[in-house]
């Protein structure tokens, strides 16, 4: 099968606009022209003078479009449109436009599904019922619910995509996997462009962040398995090495519902490896076939590496975290305030006490905090922690996380110890970072830890030790994306 192309959406308020934006498309394949968001829908304007080939689309309301006209008046705009030479026309298998797929013997038609609540159980049979007009290609749109939903979606395009001419889309922060990996669903082409909402990627992120075009059926799959992992600079982060080392593999973000959820997607998938992350550290633990020395003391683990069928676990997070502090702060009987109690706070911990710090454990859940100390037979102490208490205060809580970055965990006249260490990385300065160093404190970015450890996870999955530099140039950058939205005040 050949790479899958690249199809760039572009809706516009008028005909002379969309040919605006039509021509400027710089990196796709194909433009799909959506004639339902204009208000003077003109099918000979939007077709000249066009310099790649086009779709032409004009979506009504009742298939998630704009178009509220007539029936037959959006029957004679795709009429004219395959009259006019469109390189292709799409038509929704419910508007049973039969005539115009007869006329066209099926060729350049995109004769097109959707669902917008659910992965339907009829799947199979409205393929061979589409497949059986005749139509060049098929599409298949189904919102996802949870991640697994993307697996009858994979199989259907495994039984499917060698007759050529599909294209197979999960709709929602699920599906991304089916937009990226294109060419494992058994699509011959994806669509990119602004409809968030759908699950839509940009042209711009599929190609620079995803490098799409390298993307194979046989490239190695690696992700980021946590809810919710949309902010996460990880996928640039590990996607950018990948790229150094040139390796072929490629890193995705997996929202799972749950662990059950993602072992099911993860194992059709062929997932090589994959980072965890918040709920995930301990139900993970559980479930993974072995569990190395580290991720055993922790009882959490960060990384997942697949051999074989065999779930491997282990966690970098303990050295990660330790790496920023070895010529800052001598841990030797140092305070050390640790907020939360979750997978990373177990991790803290337990590198802490290792390094001889004198630790205390602080979360709102005073039982699960009891559990994390009691790892390195620690104390448990009041939230928030007591003025005087400490020398360095370490966040291991999501307070404070883009979008909610005007939180922070403690307040601003808390600051009675030395050092302040936000495992928070986006924004790179948190509030907590920001009072911190306003009361004298030294403050190290939860961004140092993020590079440190996601580089020996890079090293355990393929062996070959990644370049940290590109890897925090990459963060720093999307992390920029992050701050310059107007609701990302920093």
């Amino acid at each position: 099968m050949s790479k899958p192309l690249l199809v760039e959406t572009v809706s516009a308020p008028t005909t002379a606009e969309l040919r605006q934006r039509r021509d400027a498309v710089e990196d796709a394949d194909l433009v799909e022209l959506r004639l339902d968001s204009v208000s003077d829908p003109n099918v000979a304007g939007a077709l000249a003078g066009r310099r790649r080939p086009v779709i032409v689309t004009c979506r009504p309301t009742w298939e998630g479009g704009r178009f509220a006209g007539s029936e037959e008046e959006r029957r004679k705009l795709l009429t004219e449109a395959f009259v006019l030479g469109a390189e292709y026309v799409d038509v929704e298998w419910r508007a049973h436009f039969d005539d115009l797929v007869t006329r066209a013997a099926g060729q350049r038609i995109v004769l097109s599904a959707h669902d917008f609540d659910m992965m339907p159980i009829d799947l199979v049979s409205r393929l061979h019922a589409m497949r059986s007009t005749g139509a060049e290609v098929v599409k298949l749109a189904m919102k996802m619910t949870r991640l697994s939903d993307c697996v009858p979606l994979l199989d259907l395009g495994a039984q499917s995509g060698s007759q050529g001419g599909l294209v197979l889309i999960g709709m929602g922060e699920y599906g991304l996997a089916t937009r990226v990996m294109a060419a494992r669903f058994g699509s011959v082409w994806m669509y990119a462009g602004a409809d968030s909402d759908a699950g839509q990627l940009t042209a711009a992120s599929l190609l620079e962040e995803y490098y799409f075009r390298s993307v194979t059926e046989s490239t190695e799959i690696y992700g980021l398995v946590g809810r919710p992992v949309t902010h996460s600079v990880s996928p640039v982060m590990h996607n950018a090495a990948f790229r150094h080392t040139r390796l072929d593999a490629v890193y995705l973000p997996f929202p799972a519902a749950d662990a059950d959820d993602f072992v099911t997607f993860a194992n059709a998938i062929g997932l090589k490896g994959a980072s965890v992350t918040t709920p995930y550290k301990v139900d993970f633990f559980d479930r993974i076939d072995e569990a190395y020395a580290v991720a055993r003391r922790i009882g959490a683990i960060n990384t997942i590496r697949i051999v074989d069928g065999r779930w491997l676990g282990e966690n970098t997070d303990a050295g990660g975290f330790l790496e920023p502090l070895r010529q800052r702060v001598p841990l030797e009987k140092t305070r050390v305030a640790v907020l939360g109690a979750g997978g990373a706070a177990r991790a803290v911990t337990i590198a802490l006490a290792s390094s001889g710090a004198d630790v205390s454990v602080h979360a709102r859940d005073r039982q699960r905090a009891v559990e994390v100390a009691m790892l390195v037979a620690g104390r448990v102490g009041a939230w928030p922690p007591e003025r005087g208490s400490w020398d360095l205060l370490v966040n291991c809580t999501p307070i404070g996380t883009y979008p909610h970055t005007n939180e922070t965990p403690v307040d601003a006249d808390a600051f009675t110890g030395r050092w302040v260490y936000d495992l928070v990385y986006n924004p790179p300065t948190t509030r907590l970072l920001r009072e911190a160093a306003a009361a004298g404190c030294q403050t190290i970015g939860g961004l140092e830890m993020l590079v440190s450890q996601a580089c020996e996870q890079f090293l355990w999955w393929t062996g070959v030790r990644p370049p940290a530099g590109v890897m925090r140039e990459a963060a720093l950058k999307r992390l920029a994306e992050f701050m310059t939205d107007e609701n990302h005040v920093v």
